[in-house]
């Protein structure tokens, strides 16, 4: 009892406390590390990790201490995880999160206990909008934007019909929602699938085919994207009706798609080749440190979280108590992003070009990602206005 008691009166005296600088940086990474999709958040974690080497492995001079955690694709664990590295790591930053379910699970956890959260990938219409909060950025986009970047490129090649295929959960919805919003042809048909479980797509593509559109639509990123380009390919489809896509073709699906993404253009707001110092040593370093593996747009977006981490801690001198003036700081976007210059809008979603890019050989003879165009220049999401924040 007596020991009972002398716990408890220490606990209220630590409690009592004033706070203070801590002597090291703890930040979470929820992502996924398991399963099909598990090279996505290899990605993301391998660029994390080379960010940090580029910082040498300090902010500010403090120590950086990252505790990884799986969310296995799955809401439900997504949200365990996030209140797990908060409520018990007591993470000052919390980064990552691929999938739009998992993020909107998580998100009332982070912004309760006003813990910085940097999505690095989700961009759901929610989170720019209605849920947008003082605590939560983004080092990607709001899902629209890509999908609508999509939208103008075929509009401005004069595609007059097309036929929309995605998956039935909230990104999907908003892929299709984007390309909707600007492509000014006709829309003859659309088809949500099962996610995450189904992998077999040729009921949708004979819906396409039969639909007579010129052209088809669709967005499933990861192991989703290499079957659907397989049968897409297979099935003869190909030689038929042109396909484009947001998120099917990036550098973590390319080397199993191999041919078959040739001649399918994709949009994205970055691109390997972009000819800013910041990417070139982050592209050129990453295939260093890691043999074989080129960095994908997750792992940028990953990337540039860390980056934007550091701006925050180096602002306040490593006292992570001043949350406002941290806010104020991540808010100027004060960093070098790989993707170049950019700025952020209220809802702290990224105002930034978007380009067109397209699969060619490199000098080696391997399958590569290249850009084209510049589609949209400073493009803002169009869920700014109903985010609270001014």
């Amino acid at each position: 009892m007596k020991k009972a008691f002398w716990l408890a009166g220490a606990m209220g005296l630590a409690l009592a406390q004033p706070a203070t600088a801590a002597d090291s940086v703890k930040i979470g990474f929820v992502s996924t590390f398991s399963g099909p999709t598990a090279v996505i958040g290899n990605d993301m974690r391998n660029s994390f990790e080379l960010a940090l080497d580029h910082l040498g492995r300090k902010i500010d001079g403090k120590p950086v201490e990252v505790i990884y955690e799986d969310d296995q694709q799955k809401p439900d664990v997504g949200k365990q995880k996030t209140e797990k590295l908060i409520q018990s790591d007591k993470v000052d930053f919390i980064v990552g999160y691929i999938w739009s379910n998992v993020l909107l699970a998580s998100l009332k956890t982070a912004v309760d206990s006003k813990t910085f959260l940097i999505s690095a990938n989700a961009g759901p219409s929610q989170l720019a909008g209605e849920l947008c909060s003082p605590y939560v950025f983004s080092t990607s986009w709001q899902n629209d934007q890509t999908p609508q970047a999509m939208g103008t490129y075929m509009t401005q090649k004069g595609v007059k019909s097309a036929f929309l295929i995605g998956p039935n959960y909230a990104a999907g919805k908003d892929m299709l929602a984007g390309v909707k919003s600007t492509f000014k042809g006709q829309v003859v048909g659309e088809e949500y699938t099962v996610w995450p479980s189904q992998l077999d797509f040729s009921a949708e593509l004979t819906k396409a085919r039969n639909s007579g559109a010129e052209s088809i639509f669709v967005f499933y990123p990861g192991a989703a994207g290499v079957q659907f380009l397989n049968q897409y390919t297979q099935a003869g489809i190909k030689q038929q009706i042109p396909l484009y896509t947001a998120f099917t073709i990036d550098e973590t699906t390319l080397p199993l798609q191999k041919d078959n993404a040739i001649g399918v253009p994709g949009t994205q707001q970055w691109v390997n080749d972009l000819p800013n110092e910041e990417n070139k040593k982050f592209v050129a370093d990453y295939r260093k440190k890691y043999p074989g593996l080129r960095p994908s747009f997750y792992g940028a977006q990953a990337y540039d979280a860390a980056n934007l981490i550091n701006s925050a801690v180096i602002a306040v001198k490593g006292d992570l108590t001043k949350k406002d003036a941290m806010k104020a700081e991540m808010e100027k976007a004060n960093f070098k992003s790989v993707r170049g210059p950019f700025k952020y809008g209220n809802n702290h979603i990224p105002i930034q070009n978007f380009y067109l890019q397209d699969v060619v050989k490199d000098a080696d003879g391997q399958l590569s990602l290249k850009t084209v165009a510049t589609i949209v220049k400073d493009d803002q999401d169009r869920f700014h206005d109903k985010c609270p924040m001014k």
